[in-house]
């Protein structure tokens, strides 16, 4: 009989590539999957091999919408026939690990960024505490964890004396072409994909967009300061170089990203959770072909320096930022090696150490 894997996760599961591609995997890997997420009012629709179970709640934001997830979540993995539950990132933990202990099921939990030290934690002391105590009770305990670069590991590894294995956010090798499409006519595109939430960098962008020619800012993706950014942009007067997208498809995504000049990738220090970042979108721009403005930070860094795929800078005052964009787009680096990056760094490569564990008896 086909054994039943759930995986579980706190967004909408329409832009997460990594929830899919760990899905697709587990597929591969022989289990009937179900993708456990929550039904938003602009959620994109949905197609995909496996199963997905979407599910629209009370509460959208804050502990309330944390803990109505964790309740539900738990009371559904209690009543469904599963063997595996995947748990991705803290806050589907609670209710993912007590189901597991419970029904005596495999666990595993992969977590896509140091949780506890989320920006939007910073300032909030009390909230910061209970998901470190969250940590602190559960990730001793938990057989099998994986997240997304090693020096989050070696976070956890130190801090709980455990084994927490990487695997990287990498794309599939991408086999559709890098069609460059003229989207906006007589326009150099810089291009920002993902969540727009505090500690981005995009603030810092659109104070230089009026001192870079002939270029427009493509803001693809939603977030808590989405309406903070488009007043910006109206304060600024730079409607006619700035484009909000919102949120698209993958091919919609591999459309936009393949016809940029430059992708962004300038993150705030935060806390230890964005410096040992390491963004889907270095390897997005990677497979698309296209040179990345990047924060100096190590994961970043050790990508960017290695495989000559762009800047670094470490410093964000608009004329100093205006003039690194104004130089990579008027002298464009040569991304002929980008295709051969492309190849070594894939999730066909980087799913065999995800394989291994999901194996695992």
């Amino acid at each position: 009989m086909q054994k039943t894997a759930i995986v579980c996760v706190t967004n909408d599961l329409s832009t997460d590539q990594r929830v899919h591609r760990t899905c697709m995997t587990l597929q591969k890997c022989g289990y009937w999957v179900i993708e456990y997420g929550r039904l938003l009012p602009d959620s994109l629709s949905l197609e995909r091999t496996y199963f997905t179970l979407r599910k629209k709640l009370w509460f959208l934001s804050g502990p309330q919408f944390y803990a109505e997830f964790n309740i539900r979540l738990f009371l559904y993995l209690m009543t469904t026939n599963v063997d595996l539950i995947f748990a991705n990132d803290l806050d589907t933990l609670p209710a993912a690990y007590f189901a597991a202990k419970l029904r005596k099921k495999r666990l595993i939990f992969d977590t896509h960024e140091l949780f506890s030290e989320v920006p939007e934690l910073v300032d909030r002391p009390l909230i910061k505490q209970f998901w470190k105590k969250v940590e602190d009770h559960i990730l001793p305990k938990l057989p099998h964890s994986l997240t997304v670069c090693e020096s989050i590991a070696k976070h956890y590894n130190r801090a709980y004396n455990i084994d927490m294995k990487v695997v990287r956010n990498i794309p599939n090798y991408n086999t559709l072409p890098r069609t460059k499409k003229n989207l906006f006519p007589g326009k150099k595109i810089i291009i920002y994909q993902g969540a727009l939430n505090v500690g981005r960098g995009l603030e810092w962008v659109l104070d230089a967009m009026p001192l870079i020619d002939n270029a427009i800012l493509v803001i693809i993706g939603d977030g808590d300061i989405k309406q903070k950014l488009e007043l910006q942009v109206k304060t600024l007067k730079i409607e006619d170089r700035t484009q909000f997208v919102g949120k698209v498809s993958a091919e919609k995504l591999h459309e936009y990203t393949t016809s940029a000049d430059i992708g962004l990738c300038l993150l705030e220090n935060k806390g230890l959770n964005y410096f040992y970042a390491l963004p889907n979108r270095i390897f997005d721009y990677i497979h698309a072909g296209v040179p990345v403005l990047a924060t100096r930070f190590p994961e970043i860094s050790a990508i960017v320096e290695n495989y000559n795929t762009g800047t670094l800078i470490d410093h964000y005052e608009p004329e100093f930022l205006a003039k690194n964009l104004n130089d990579m787009l008027t002298n464009p680096m040569n991304t002929d090696h980008f295709e051969a990056v492309a190849k070594e760094l894939c999730w066909e490569t980087e799913e065999k150490v995800l394989i291994e564990i999901i194996n695992m008896n």
